[in-house]
């Protein structure tokens, strides 16, 4: 780990000016944001993150779990993973994100981690985390060594010749079943960016993983009024607890008896960023409840996949985690 400045901000104000110092060099910020730091304090251990300065945002008033007057909810950047899965409206209204967020990491972990946080989680790649082999993620113009070394965790949609890297959260797969938008402030002002248009895709750019800006904060999540009654995460793993995802899936839906009204489809541990399927969601959406159906969309949500050369598993093991997590959401229908 590297020498670095630290500061504590206690105005939004004052974060975004501390912020906004960046390298002009492939645009990469040498200013990190830090509050539960439960991955950046690894990857600077690790010297894949080497930020000049590192800016505690832990006193900024970000933390509160709201209804909003439409009947949404807003959680605050700094909410920590454990307050958001068991806060009751999240239980009663948004139970897919409680587990999703209940799937992941520890306890110890999730009473450290923040919403905010979270939203920015790096990929778990080895290649990634280890400064010795090539990554276009970390240095760009390096190379991919994933892509003809060890790949069995990593993605199959969303890829690009340069970078085959997977998205770990679970939480934001979650998210982006439930269309949450995403309050930025920064040198440009506030904005409101759909979970959908936050994430990049590597392209030739896989360093950029964000829409982002040098001195951007996150300090909130807006999930839209409840439009699903029934919802369900699941993740599939290797083990049962502190592991991630091999394949995810995450379901928010509104049935009219047995016909799918309204149906959102997000999918996680297969892709470059959490993953909605749209072709899956119009497969779904004003058909009846059935098992081909489901089949269907399963097909369709995996039909542009591109596996590499130890995880073509999971183009199998992700339709048949849809199809269940179908099931399931609808299995009192």
């Amino acid at each position: 780990m590297e020498t670095f400045q630290f500061s504590r901000p206690t105005t939004i104000g004052q974060a975004i000016q501390l912020g906004a110092k960046a390298s002009t060099a492939q645009q990469v910020a040498d200013v990190r944001f830090v509050a539960g730091g439960t991955t950046l304090v690894d990857l600077m251990k690790l010297n894949v993150e080497r930020p000049r300065q590192l800016v505690d945002i832990n006193l900024l008033p970000m933390e509160k779990i709201e209804t909003t007057a439409e009947g949404g909810l807003v959680i605050g950047a700094l909410a920590r993973n454990a307050d958001v899965a068991r806060h009751p409206v999240v239980l009663r209204d948004y139970a897919v994100l409680s587990e999703a967020l209940l799937s992941g990491a520890s306890p110890q972990l999730r009473n450290m981690a923040t919403t905010g946080g979270n939203l920015l989680q790096r990929t778990r790649c080895v290649y990634f985390r280890d400064t010795v082999h090539a990554c276009n993620k970390r240095e760009p113009g390096s190379g991919c060594s994933a892509i003809g070394g060890h790949n069995r965790m990593l993605a199959i949609l969303g890829t690009s010749k340069d970078c085959i890297a997977s998205n770990p959260s679970d939480q934001n797969v979650a998210l982006t079943a439930l269309e949450a938008t995403i309050q930025v402030e920064g040198p440009r002002g506030k904005r409101t960016i759909p979970i959908n248009d936050f994430y990049l895709l590597p392209g030739s750019t896989p360093h950029r993983e964000t829409v982002l800006e040098p001195g951007d904060v996150i300090v909130s999540v807006t999930l839209p009024p409840p439009r699903g009654v029934k919802s369900h995460y699941l993740k599939l793993r290797d083990r049962a607890a502190y592991e991630f995802a091999l394949a995810s899936a995450a379901i928010v839906l509104r049935l009219n008896g047995k016909k799918i009204e309204h149906v959102r489809v997000a999918m996680g541990g297969v892709g470059t960023r959490p993953w909605r399927s749209l072709e899956a969601e119009h497969v779904l959406q004003g058909r009846t409840v059935e098992m081909e159906t489901f089949r269907r969309a399963a097909e369709a949500a995996l039909k542009d996949a591109r596996p590499a050369s130890e995880n073509g598993f999971k183009v199998e093991l992700a339709k048949r985690c849809l199809v269940r997590a179908l099931v399931t959401a609808t299995a009192t229908a």
